[in-house]
C-alpha cells in the first residue's frame, strides 16, 4: 500500500459514526473563527505536491456546483457552512467553484469571510466565457464574490475560449493576482483537446472526471500530467453521482477494511486517491457528515496498484 507525501497514516480502528461525531466535535469547538486552533482534528489528511511548486495539498476538497447555490437566509447556508468547517478541521483546505455555478462564488466568499479562515483556504475558479476584456471582466467578479484580491488557482473552464484566457492567466501569475493555472473538463468527449492543451501549454492543473466506472482517463490524461507535472483535481469521482446512489445499498467487500473503508463514499474516493497522478479530489456536498465522510478517505492508507486492479476486477465483475 501507498501513503501521500508529509502526513502519517491515520491509527485506525476509529468506527465511522466515532469519526464523524469527533469530526463535527472539533469543527463545532474550532469554530474556525475566534477559537481557531483550539482543538485538532481527529485525524489529519494527507497531502500530495503541486508539481510545479512542490507546495502540499490536502488530498480531499469540496466542489460547490448546485451544493452551495444557496439564497441569503441562515437556513440554508448553516449546513454549507458546517460543511467547510468539517473540511478545515479535517485539514482540507480545497475549495472549487465557477461562475456558471450560479450563487456559488458568492456564497463560499461570504462563509469563508465570516469564518475568518481565507488564508487557510486553497481557493480554484474558473473563467468561462470568450474574449480577452470579458474575460477579465468575469475573473474580477469573481475575486470581489470570493472576496479575495488573490486567487490560488484559476482555471479555464471546459477550455472555453482557453487560448485567450491562457494568455491573461500568464500575465495574471507574473503580476501576482493568481498562483496557479489551469483547464477543466468533466466529459470524455472532450480529451483529445484536452491532451493537446496539456501537451502543447505550461499548465499548473488540469480538472478532470475520474472514477471507478469513468476510467477513460487513465488511458492518457494521468499519465500524461504525472510526465508534464501537472497536479490533477478530479470531479465527479462518485460517477456524478449515480455510482455512489447506486452501490448505498448493497454491503462493503470484505477488502474494503484493508484499506480503512467504513463506506462505498471512501471506497470510491481511495480509489481515485490511488492513482498516483491525482492530487486532489473535489466531491460536491452541501451536508456536514458527508463532508466528514469524504475527509475520512483521505486518511490512513491509500489503495496500491495491486488493490485497485482488484476493486476494478470486482466492478467488472459485478456488472
Amino acid at each position: 500500500m501507498n501513503h501521500a507525501s508529509n502526513e502519517r497514516p491515520s491509527k485506525g480502528g476509529m468506527s465511522r459514526a466515532e469519526f464523524l461525531r469527533l469530526a463535527m466535535g472539533a469543527a463545532v469547538g474550532l469554530g474556525l473563527g475566534p477559537g481557531l486552533g483550539a482543538q485538532p482534528a481527529p485525524a489529519r489528511m494527507l497531502t500530495r505536491r503541486i508539481p510545479s511548486s512542490g507546495e502540499a495539498l490536502p488530498v480531499i476538497g469540496v466542489g460547490t456546483w448546485q451544493t452551495f447555490d444557496a439564497g441569503p437566509g441562515e437556513a440554508e447556508r448553516a449546513p454549507l457552512r458546517e460543511v467547510l468547517q468539517v473540511l478545515f478541521a479535517a485539514g482540507g483546505s480545497v475549495i472549487d467553484s465557477s461562475p456558471m455555478y450560479g450563487r456559488s462564488e458568492e456564497v463560499a466568499g461570504d462563509l469563508l469571510a465570516g469564518l475568518g479562515v481565507h488564508e487557510r483556504a486553497f481557493v480554484a475558479t474558473k473563467v468561462w466565457t470568450r474574449g480577452r476584456e470579458e474575460g477579465i471582466r468575469q475573473m474580477r467578479r469573481s475575486m470581489q464574490l470570493l472576496r479575495d484580491e488573490r486567487i490560488e488557482l484559476m482555471q479555464v473552464h471546459n477550455l472555453v475560449d482557453w487560448r485567450t484566457q491562457l494568455r491573461t492567466l500568464r500575465t495574471w501569475k507574473e503580476e501576482g493576482r493568481i498562483r496557479y493555472l489551469g483547464v477543466t473538463h468533466y466529459t470524455e468527449s472532450a480529451y483529445d483537446e484536452l491532451e493537446a492543451v496539456m501537451r502543447g501549454e505550461k499548465l499548473d492543473f488540469v480538472q478532470l472526471n475520474y472514477a471507478l466506472n469513468d476510467r477513460a482517463a487513465e488511458a492518457r490524461l494521468l499519465p500524461l500530467a504525472a510526465e508534464r507535472g501537472i497536479a490533477v483535481l478530479v470531479n465527479q469521482p462518485f460517477g456524478g453521482g449515480g455510482l455512489l446512489r447506486g452501490l448505498a445499498a448493497q454491503p462493503l467487500p470484505d477488502w474494503a477494511a484493508e484499506i480503512g473503508c467504513e463506506s462505498w463514499a471512501q471506497v470510491l474516493l481511495k480509489f481515485v486517491l490511488g492513482h498516483p497522478a491525482v492530487t486532489c479530489v473535489i466531491p460536491g456536498t452541501s451536508r456536514p457528515r458527508h463532508m466528514a465522510d469524504n475527509c475520512r478517505a483521505g486518511t490512513g492508507v491509500l489503495p496500491d496498484d495491486s488493490m485497485r486492479k482488484r476493486i476494478v476486477a470486482w466492478w467488472e465483475g459485478r456488472r
